[in-house]
C-alpha cells in the first residue's frame, strides 16, 4: 500500500537512518535512469515539454514581454526561424498590419509581380460582370487608376478582342473589362506605367494584407530585409505591436520550439529576471509556479539539463513514464522496474527526516529531489490504483476523505458516510468554485482522451498482461486533498496525488 504522507507530522519519532539514506540513494538512481531516458532520444521531446510549461507563465506585464521577445529576435541566428516564424503568425492573426506597409512600398509589389505570370492572374485576374465596384482585389485598383488617368495609361491596356475598348464605351459597360488581356496589361504597367506601382488605388488594393496569401515566403523574406537590413522602423513597430498585445502562451508555443539549447536556456535567464512571484505563486497555485519561482531566485545558476529534468518530474511524469515505455528505452524501463520493486518502507518519522534533509539542500536541489520522490509516488500510485476498492483502500489508509461522484455522502477515512452530520458544510460542496472546478476537470479529460493513450500501456510495470486492469472499472470521486471541488476518476488518481504529494512538501520545504 502506497504511503503519501499528506500530512506534515509533528516533529520527533525514532528515526530508521538506513531506511533514510536507502531512500536518498534510491532517488539518485532514479535520477540517472530518467537523465539515460532524456539524454538516449527522449531530449527533444523533453525540451518541447519544457517549452509548453513555460507558456503558462503568468506574471509577466505586456512590456516586459515584448522586450523579451524583441531579446530572442537579436539573438543569433533567430533571423532565420524565430523571426521568419513571428512574421508568418503575423501575417495570419493581423495580415493588415503587413499590408499597410506593403501598400507603402512600391517597389517590393513591383519586384513581386514582375515576371510572375502566376502572382499576376492570381491578384489581378479578378474582373466582375456586374460592375466596376464588384471588381476584387488588384482588377479594382487596375480599372479605378486607368480611368482617373486615362490620357497616360489606357493605350497600355491589352484587349483580347480584334480592337480595343475605348473609356467612354468602358463607363457604361465596365464588365468589358472581363475582356482585358491581364497579364500582357500588367506586364505592360510594369514597363511603362511606374506611376501605378506607387498609387492610392493599388495601396488600397493590398493594405488588408490579402495578399500575403499569394506567396507568404516571398513576404517573409521581404520583411526579414526590412527588418535586419533597413532596419525599418515600420516594420519593427508591427512587430513589438504584435509582441506587446499577444498573449504569452501563444508566443512562447510557437516560438520557443525553434530554439536551440543555447538560445532556450538564455531566454528562461532573461525570463527569470523579469518575474515577480506573488504569494499565489508561492502557494503553488497554478502548475508553473515552481518554475516561476525557481527562475526568479536561481535563473544564473541552473543549466537547462537541471530544468528539463526537474519539468519531467514535476509537470510531466505521465509523459515521461510514456518515454520509458518506448521499445528504444526497454533496458532503462527494466531498471525503473526493478529499482520500484526495491522501495523500502518509511514511517512518518523516517519520511519527516528525508524531507529535513532535503531542506537543507537549497531550494532548486530541495525542488529536484521532491519531485523525483512525487513521480516515485506517481508510479506506484500507477501500480496500486487499478480498481474501486484498490482507490478506496489508498483513501482511507492516508486519511484522505472521498465522496462517491455519482452520490452526495462523504466518507471519512474510517469509511464510514458523514453526509448527514449536522455540522457539514454544504455550501462547500455546492458553491460555484466546485462548478468552476467541475468544468476544469471535464476539459482535463478530454485532454488526456486527445493523447490517446491506453493507461495500461503507459502505466504498467512490467506486466505482460494488461487485458486485467482499469479498463473493466469505473469510479470516480470527490476529495478532501482539494476540498472535495473536482471530480477525479481511477485514471487520474495517480496525477493528483503525486501532485498533492508535491505541493505539501515544497509549501513545507521551501515557502515556510
Amino acid at each position: 500500500m502506497v504511503q503519501l504522507f499528506l500530512q506534515v507530522p509533528p516533529e520527533g519519532g525514532s528515526v530508521n537512518t538506513v531506511a533514510v539514506e536507502a531512500r536518498r540513494a534510491l532517488l539518485s538512481r532514479v535520477e540517472s535512469v530518467i537523465k539515460s531516458v532524456i539524454k538516449s532520444g527522449g531530449r527533444y521531446e523533453a525540451r518541447l515539454w519544457l517549452c509548453g510549461t513555460v507558456s503558462s507563465v503568468h506574471t509577466l506585464n505586456r512590456h516586459d514581454q515584448r522586450d523579451l521577445f524583441l531579446d530572442l529576435l537579436e539573438m543569433k541566428n533567430s533571423r532565420w526561424d524565430v523571426a521568419a516564424r513571428l512574421l508568418r503568425m503575423i501575417f495570419e492573426k493581423k495580415p493588415e498590419r503587413a499590408g499597410s506597409i506593403l501598400a507603402r512600398k512600391c517597389h517590393m509589389l513591383e519586384e513581386f509581380f514582375r515576371g510572375n505570370p502566376r502572382r499576376i492572374m492570381h491578384w489581378f485576374g479578378h474582373f466582375a460582370v456586374t460592375g466596376e465596384f464588384t471588381h476584387k482585389k488588384g482588377a479594382r485598383a487596375l480599372s479605378q487608376f486607368a480611368f482617373v488617368n486615362r490620357d497616360m495609361c489606357w493605350e497600355e491596356l491589352e484587349w483580347k478582342g480584334k480592337h480595343g475598348q475605348s473609356p467612354a464605351v468602358v463607363a457604361t459597360k465596365p464588365h468589358y473589362f472581363r475582356d482585358l488581356d491581364v497579364l500582357q496589361t500588367v506586364e505592360n504597367f510594369l514597363e511603362y506605367v511606374p506611376d501605378f506601382w506607387s498609387s492610392d488605388e493599388l495601396a488600397d488594393s493590398v493594405k488588408d494584407g490579402e495578399i500575403l496569401q499569394i506567396d507568404e515566403e516571398y513576404f517573409v523574406d521581404q520583411f526579414l530585409y526590412l527588418m535586419y537590413e533597413e532596419n525599418s522602423k515600420d516594420a519593427w513597430c508591427v512587430v513589438e505591436d504584435f509582441l506587446m498585445y499577444e498573449q504569452f502562451s501563444f508566443l512562447s508555443q510557437h516560438l520557443l520550439i525553434h530554439l536551440d539549447e543555447q538560445r532556450l536556456l538564455d531566454f528562461l535567464k532573461s525570463l527569470g529576471k523579469l518575474i515577480s512571484p506573488t504569494m499565489q505563486c508561492k502557494e503553488l497555485t497554478f502548475p508553473c509556479c515552481w518554475l516561476e519561482v525557481l527562475l526568479s531566485a536561481h535563473c544564473d545558476r541552473i543549466s537547462l539539463d537541471d530544468l528539463i529534468l526537474l519539468n519531467c518530474v514535476i509537470a510531466k511524469g505521465r509523459q515521461l513514464w510514456r518515454l520509458m515505455n518506448d521499445e528504444e528505452q526497454e533496458e532503462e524501463r527494466m531498471r525503473m522496474e526493478e529499482l520500484l520493486k526495491g522501495t523500502s518502507h518509511l514511517t512518518d518519522a523516517d519520511h519527516f527526516a528525508l524531507m529535513n534533509e532535503f531542506l537543507d539542500t537549497g531550494f532548486p536541489d530541495a525542488l529536484k529531489w521532491i519531485g523525483i520522490q512525487s513521480w516515485v509516488a506517481f508510479c506506484d500510485l500507477s501500480k496500486e490504483c487499478k480498481s474501486v476498492d484498490s482507490c478506496e483502500s489508498l483513501f482511507s489508509r492516508n486519511k484522505i476523505e472521498f465522496r462517491k461522484a455519482d452520490d452526495y455522502s462523504l466518507v471519512q477515512n474510517d469509511g464510514y458516510s458523514i453526509s448527514h452530520m449536522p455540522d457539514s458544510d454544504d455550501e462547500d460542496l455546492t458553491g460555484s468554485s466546485h462548478k468552476k472546478r467541475k468544468r476544469n476537470r471535464k476539459r482535463k479529460r478530454r485532454r488526456y482522451g486527445s493523447d490517446e493513450d491506453n493507461f495500461d500501456q503507459l502505466l504498467e510495470l512490467g506486466s505482460s498482461d494488461r487485458k486485467n486492469g482499469i479498463e473493466s472499472q469505473r469510479g470516480s470521486w470527490h476529495l478532501s486533498t482539494d476540498g472535495f471541488s473536482a471530480s477525479w476518476d481511477i485514471a487520474d488518481i495517480p496525477d493528483h496525488l503525486s501532485a498533492c504529494y508535491f505541493t505539501t512538501w515544497v509549501k513545507w520545504a521551501c515557502f515556510r
